[in-house]
């Protein structure tokens, strides 16, 4: 939502400093003839009142950025903890068939004759009873 957030506000703010620059070029417009316009909105005023118009939309665009930059940040601590989940299950997982290995050879050690060999499960089979 952070990244969605930050890429629309950036959008936004180079589209109008691009609308800007490309409506406003050439030598008959000059800032002092009152002819400067975004979207049909014109712009009145000094140099110095459309450089902090143009600072603004800078801080507007830098703030998109912070957001996109965060929500990338979010996004990758959030996959290398996944990551690390992982590989500490995967590790478990290893270690319990270690264990469970060493106890299935433990038991064929104390096993008696009629029980199954260290590593193999064997199913009995059942006689089968014939309804009737």
């Amino acid at each position: 939502m952070t990244i969605v957030l930050g890429v629309v506000i950036l959008v936004a703010a180079v589209i109008l400093v691009t609308v800007g620059v490309l409506n406003n070029n050439g030598g008959t417009h000059v800032l002092t003839t009152d002819s400067f316009s975004v979207f049909g909105y014109h712009v009145s005023g000094s140099t110095g009142t459309l450089f902090l118009y143009g600072v603004a939309l800078g801080a507007i665009a830098m703030f998109g950025l912070a957001l996109i930059l965060a929500g990338a940040r979010r996004t990758a601590r959030r996959g290398r903890r996944a990551r690390q989940d992982l590989d500490r299950s995967e590790q478990r997982a290893t270690s319990l068939g270690h264990d469970r290995d060493d106890l299935i050879v433990r038991h064929a050690g104390e096993a008696t004759p009629h029980s199954a060999p260290a590593g193999r499960w064997h199913l009995r089979k059942r006689p089968h009873h014939s309804p009737g």
